[in-house]
């Protein structure tokens, strides 16, 4: 979970700097695609450990 959290962090700060700085409009191409693949991580991880619960 604090991979997530630390993804979203800098996918946001990556896409702030690139959408304000003049010139750095792959850095919100970058902060996108990153925000992207951190949505892609947390469902698959999710999905995973919903198959292997252990049965009490």
């Amino acid at each position: 979970m604090t991979l997530f959290l630390a993804l979203i962090i800098i996918a946001l700060v990556l896409g702030l700097i690139g959408a304000t700085a003049d010139g750095l409009l792959f850095l919100l191409i970058i902060g996108i695609a990153l925000f992207a693949a951190d949505l892609i991580y947390i469902t698959l991880r999710m999905r995973h450990s919903a198959h292997h619960r252990p049965i009490r």
